[in-house]
């Protein structure tokens, strides 16, 4: 008999997680009840925030609890409906977790279409992933033609695609990624102005080169040193959207934070966080636009698809080790 397989939280990791930080159980697939819906899980979204919900600590989202399936977000097949909206058939987008089938009543799914992008595309750009770079630099960011925009983690899911909408936008963009690869895929591939390679460039002599007039909006994935530089490049007004802190998600020390905020007051700036769910009533206008975008060929969306839930710990490693270019995605249907 078919089971289902699911990967559970066993402990809170100290640092970068072990392998032994989830295990892989198998149980019963689940059956729906009046009102509810199965669906067979395709793709589930990797994405950094993964490390802060393992964590028993307050945030903008309650942690994943021990013994419970870990929290991602995911795209699958309607295979049984006992639901009025929901059938058989269908594609949907929602918080499937890391297993293979899961029950849901509807609530935070909505339907996906294969034959407009391929499935994977619905966990990326349009997913969660393009509604954060989507609202992180036009609401947060209030960006504006002509801006001088630096993106950090620039090669990643969330990071090329802001860059991209800045440049659909008439801005400047200056990406910073790691080795020279990933920088040549965006100069190359998705227009970036310029692109900084951290692993061997000396970032602060580049950011000089490229923003004589200093910085308008610096897009934040990574913290730590590289926020510490762009804080002082910044122009009058500037604004700082921080999205992610990935070089600070693993630290067994205090997060570092940046000693010359000052610069934030010298230059009249601001820096401002954001969670993607809070501009979950606009999510539909961003998908539309996005999917403009795309269909003229403004937007690119590169996915990074690994195999197999037996993987999962493996692929996950590639959001600290930098060995994946766009959307890391793990297809966990067999």
């Amino acid at each position: 008999m078919k089971q289902n397989k699911q990967l559970l939280l066993q402990k809170r990791p100290i640092g970068l997680p072990t392998e032994d930080t989830w295990k892989l159980v198998e149980t019963d697939i689940p059956k729906p009840e009046e009102g509810e819906f199965l669906i067979q899980c395709e793709y589930v979204s990797l994405d950094p925030a993964m490390r802060g919900w393992l964590d028993d600590r307050r945030s903008y989202i309650p942690p994943v609890q021990i013994d419970e399936v870990m929290r991602a977000g995911g795209v699958g097949k309607v295979i049984e409906s006992n639901h009025p909206d929901f059938n058989e058939g269908d594609f949907v987008y929602g918080q499937t977790g890391v297993q293979q089938y899961v029950v849901s009543n509807g609530k935070g799914y909505h339907k996906v279409d294969p034959k407009l992008a391929p499935l994977p595309m619905y966990t990326g750009t349009l997913g969660m992933t393009g509604m954060t770079a989507y609202f992180g630099i036009l609401e947060v960011g209030e960006l504006k033609e002509g801006d001088n925009v630096f993106v950090s983690g620039a090669a990643g899911a969330v990071g090329s695609v802001v860059g991209q909408i800045a440049k659909i936008k008439n801005c400047k963009v200056v990406g910073i990624a790691g080795g020279p690869e990933k920088c040549k895929y965006l100069v190359d591939e998705l227009g970036f102005d310029a692109a900084i390679d951290y692993k061997n460039d000396n970032i602060a002599s580049k950011l000089k080169e490229y923003f004589p007039d200093g910085i308008d909006v610096y897009f934040d994935n990574v913290g730590g040193d590289i926020l510490e530089l762009a804080l002082s490049k910044l122009a009058m007004h500037a604004r700082i959207v921080i999205c992610g802190a990935i070089s600070q998600y693993n630290n067994t020390t205090p997060v570092k934070g940046p000693s010359n905020y000052l610069s934030l007051l010298v230059n009249r700036a601001s820096m401002k966080g954001m969670v993607v769910f809070d501009y979950a009533k606009d999510y539909q206008k961003a998908a539309l636009e996005m999917g403009q975008w795309m269909a003229q060929g403004k937007l690119k969306s590169r996915e990074d698809v690994y195999k197999g839930i037996e993987n999962f710990y493996e692929t996950f490693l590639r959001l600290f080790t930098g060995e994946k270019l766009g959307k890391l995605v793990l297809k966990v249907s067999e």
